[in-house]
């Protein structure tokens, strides 16, 4: 083993590194925007709302995230015209499928935590005179997220990873570092676990907020010793 090469590549990784975070960061913080209105939609007892929300749901669960980035990347052109748009760029195209994906997994997340409130909390506010939207805003919301958070620590460890694909589509994340140091130096043990070890410390990091977030918002839940 040479890990020489390493060092020598060492900015290939850094700008794969750069590349990955923000790149699952911004789809996260998409995806857990548009995932809160369609938990919401997917619990009314309104069709019109609850149809739509659960074909989303069902086909982004339903299919894997390589499957959706290529319909996305490759198929989008058959029906609209890419040319000088974002539909151009391949990040964008990840994107979108990134936002899409954790999307309807968060929302199943989410939808799960709003039906597991006691149902003492939406009582009171109901007893305090809150409008529904009220509800929804100052009991339902905070604390439902609050629950949220163990399974969804889950969620963003599965986009980290599953990000993994957009390499395959021409963009310089970790992997796409790994594979054009393979290719340079046909090294594909120490090129992947270089890459590997990257993923693993942003896991460790992910999992040390997500404790602290959870030891400090869930407080509430823990028993009186």
């Amino acid at each position: 083993m040479d890990f020489s090469i390493i060092v020598d590549s060492i900015d290939i990784y850094l700008e794969g590194l750069w590349t990955t975070v923000w790149l699952v960061g911004l789809a996260l913080i998409i995806g857990l925007s548009v995932a809160i209105p369609l938990a919401i939609a997917r619990n009314s007892e309104n069709w019109l709302l609850k149809g739509p929300s659960w074909a989303f749901i069902y086909f982004f669960r339903g299919t894997p995230l390589l499957v959706q980035l290529y319909l996305i990347y490759y198929g989008m052109d058959q029906f609209v015209p890419v040319k000088d748009t974002l539909w151009e760029n391949a990040w964008f195209c990840a994107l979108v499928a990134f936002v899409l994906n954790t999307a309807a997994y968060t929302s199943e997340i989410i939808r799960g935590a709003i039906n597991g409130l006691p149902k003492g909390e939406v009582e009171a506010a109901v007893a305090y005179g809150m409008s529904r939207f009220q509800t929804y805003r100052r009991i339902i919301l905070p604390s439902a997220l609050r629950r949220a958070l163990p399974a969804y620590s889950n969620e963003v460890i599965f986009m980290l990873h599953g990000s993994a694909v957009a390499g395959i589509i021409t963009i310089l994340d970790l992997t796409g570092a790994a594979r054009l140091v393979n290719s340079r130096y046909y090294a594909p043990f120490e090129s992947f676990l270089t890459a590997g070890l990257f993923y693993m410390g942003l896991t460790f990091i992910i999992l040390w907020v997500f404790k602290a977030a959870e030891k400090r918002f869930l407080a509430y839940l823990r028993p009186l010793s």
